[in-house]
């Protein structure tokens, strides 16, 4: 009986372990203490966007659980130094199992129309279509980060972010402006900025050629 109750006492300690463990698996969660390639993908995002000053070793310590901190603050994010989906989606990374492709797809179209809703809302379709645009050719240039979530929640790219108007339920028509930035349609013939000329402020955008006006939007490349 006693060989019995201890074989039980380690199978209940077991469970516990196993069920502190496996929710970090499942959802796919970066913390203090992981380590890895996806830690290093994590560390050279913050370290290209200026939240991380440390080594990209792959080791999830307390610099980079800091620097992770660091950008949820920045970005109106939970703070917690844990990248879990919000995180992982604000930063435009994939944990490992944690979204389909299809499921990202649809949260890149969805975030894209929370930037062009707070970005631009008011403007003409055609003007809407133009900034999801801009988003989606700094993804394709060396010059940004490469991913839809990586570009719009870079710092101080977007006022949206900034003032928390990303946060906005978009509506229909930002969507659809979103949408077909997506397949293809890009009226600012591959600019990287735009602007509106009454309140800017930026004395290097206000001095960029510009390429064309669509609404109160100024683009340039």
């Amino acid at each position: 009986m006693n060989g019995a109750r201890r074989l039980r006492c380690l199978l209940f300690a077991l469970c516990l372990i196993l069920t502190a463990i496996l929710p970090s698996v499942s959802e796919g969660v970066l913390k203090r203490g992981s380590t890895g390639d996806e830690v290093k993908t994590l560390q050279r995002k913050l370290k290209q966007w200026g939240y991380y000053t440390g080594v990209v070793d792959g080791i999830f310590g307390s610099g980079t659980e800091n620097a992770v901190k660091y950008f949820q603050r920045t970005n109106g994010l939970a703070v917690d130094g844990i990248v879990g989906t919000q995180t992982a989606k604000a930063l435009g990374m994939t944990l490992s199992s944690s979204q389909t492709t299809a499921s990202s797809n649809s949260s890149d179209v969805y975030l894209l129309a929370q930037c062009v809703y707070g970005e631009a809302r008011g403007e003409p379709y055609k003007g809407q279509v133009a900034v999801a645009s801009v988003v989606l050719n700094r993804v394709k240039s060396s010059k940004f980060p490469n991913s839809i979530a990586g570009v719009i929640y870079q710092s101080g790219a977007f006022d949206a972010v900034s003032d928390g108007q990303i946060y906005l339920t978009p509506n229909e028509t930002a969507i659809k402006a979103a949408k077909d930035a997506m397949n293809g349609w890009d009226p600012t013939g591959g600019c990287i900025y735009y602007y509106n000329p009454a309140t800017a402020t930026s004395k290097w955008m206000l001095s960029r050629p510009v390429s064309l006006t669509i609404g109160r939007h100024a683009f340039c490349h």
